[in-house]
């Protein structure tokens, strides 16, 4: 079925190929708009029309509002797509599609706006009945009021900034001399970051787990759930490896976590796909981190237990129409494991950009997502991810199996992965019995 007749995709790389298959699936036409530096990408020969917006930099491309706005017109796309970065949480641009009339695939800008703070996104789960991690809600004003208030929380704390997210404009502090030293940087990045210094302060929860619940609503009020990934690998709070279900959680705890996170999208009146993000001590006690409100780097494992594309999904509803399964229709069957492939050094975390002279990459019992073939240049100007390789199988100890297999098969030349730290990851005696914390990563680096 066609909800659109055309749609613009206002992203690269992999998620753009990625949309672009479903479209092909659907009878849609695809716009792609690429920056110089991606002429040569993948993604651009596979969409039926394609867009030269700007210069590799980001703000001169991909991130420039009027600039997309403006192709979209020229093309006469009628949706746009925005993936996830660069435009997809941006609410200056989806207010702008709302006033051309263009169908903005995702939230409405008010959505967007609330669920962006931090600050407010607590308040608004706070009056649904969700819990939130210890804190202080109200935004800080200055460096003094911000010693103040922590001597009140007590130390660790999260400094944290309210428009903040990927892992971006955190730091731990464990006590007030080290408060001070970096207020006035974390505040800066964060201005440089997202345009918004505004800062809040949360208790430290050591060695947690991260785990998310996927969500989507509807025009009518309906909300379901889509089981839970866990995201606890992470370096730099940023994610490397996800799986879904969750090994942390018991069957009541699932429950509890999925039907809370219903709770908190009925709250705000959510319209599309997103996902609630939470986190865990380890007495299974869990506080609601933030909203994501599009798609997730991580959404395919979701879809290889559940079987549901949510691209189409998110394109259903943004057309208006309601959402076409019931709770009782979605079954979690099998388990899923997915590995984000990062053109970096795998300690450093620097990335290695330079032309992909050979790519081979397993054929079977796989889902490749990748931004990139063989012969591809992988530029500085964007996130140093090539690609995500997802395993789907009847048990974790197989699905675990088959992402072994397939990672010893990868073959990446001209460039530095971390294809050595993907396989610690999955031979790891903590990661196999699933007891790993977003500390694990940390403890495999000082051992390697």
């Amino acid at each position: 079925m066609s909800y659109f007749k055309k749609i613009l995709i206002a992203n690269r790389g992999e998620i753009a190929r990625r949309i672009i298959r479903t479209c092909k699936r659907l009878g849609i036409e695809t716009v792609a708009v690429y920056s110089e530096a991606d002429a040569l990408a993948p993604f651009v020969d596979e969409a039926d029309e394609a867009l030269c917006i700007g210069p590799a930099q980001a703000k001169k491309s991909y991130l420039d509002v009027e600039k997309v706005i403006e192709a979209i017109k020229q093309t006469g796309a009628s949706a746009v797509h925005p993936g996830y970065g660069f435009l997809s949480e941006n609410a200056v641009f989806a207010r702008r599609c709302e006033q051309e009339g263009i169908t903005f695939i995702g939230p409405d800008a008010r959505i967007i706006e609330l669920m962006g703070s931090k600050i407010e996104s607590r308040r608004q789960m706070q009056q649904a009945g969700v819990p939130v991690v210890p804190g202080w809600d109200g935004s800080l004003e200055s460096v003094e009021e911000a010693l103040q208030i922590a001597e009140n929380l007590g130390y660790p704390l999260m400094l944290k900034a309210s428009a903040g997210g990927g892992g971006i404009g955190m730091q731990l502090v464990h006590d007030a001399e080290e408060l001070r030293k970096v207020y006035a940087t974390t505040k800066q990045r964060a201005v440089s970051s997202f345009g918004d210094g505004t800062l809040f302060l949360e208790k430290w929860i050591s060695n947690p787990r991260h785990i998310e619940v996927q969500i989507a609503g509807d025009y009518e009020g309906n909300a379901i759930h889509l089981f839970e990934r866990e995201c606890s690998v992470q370096r730099r709070n940023q994610k490397v490896l996800e799986e879904s279900p969750s090994p942390f959680l018991d069957e009541e705890t699932r429950q509890k976590l999925l039907e809370t996170a219903i709770r908190g999208v009925k709250q705000i009146g959510y319209t599309t796909v997103g996902t609630m993000e939470f986190i865990f001590d380890d007495q299974k006690n869990f506080y609601f981190l933030e909203m994501n409100t599009r798609l997730q780097v991580e959404h395919p494992v979701t879809e290889e237990i559940t079987g549901i594309d949510l691209v189409e999904l998110q394109m259903q509803l943004a057309a208006g129409q309601p959402l076409p399964y019931q709770q009782d229709d979605i079954r979690c069957t099998g388990h899923s494991i997915e590995c984000r492939l990062y053109a970096e050094d795998p300690k450093t975390f620097f990335p290695s950009p330079g032309t992909v002279h050979r790519l081979v990459l397993p054929e079977e019992n796989i889902r490749l997502d990748f931004a990139i073939k063989e012969g591809n240049t992988v530029t500085p100007f964007y996130d140093p991810m090539i690609g995500k390789m997802i395993v789907h199988g009847f048990t974790r100890e197989e699905a675990i199996e088959k992402m072994n297999l397939a990672l010893e098969n990868v073959r990446v030349e001209g460039i530095t992965t971390n294809q050595t730290l993907l396989q610690w990851i999955i031979q790891h005696g903590e990661f196999r019995k699933g007891e790993y914390t977003t500390r694990f990563l940390d403890k495999i680096l000082e051992t390697v």
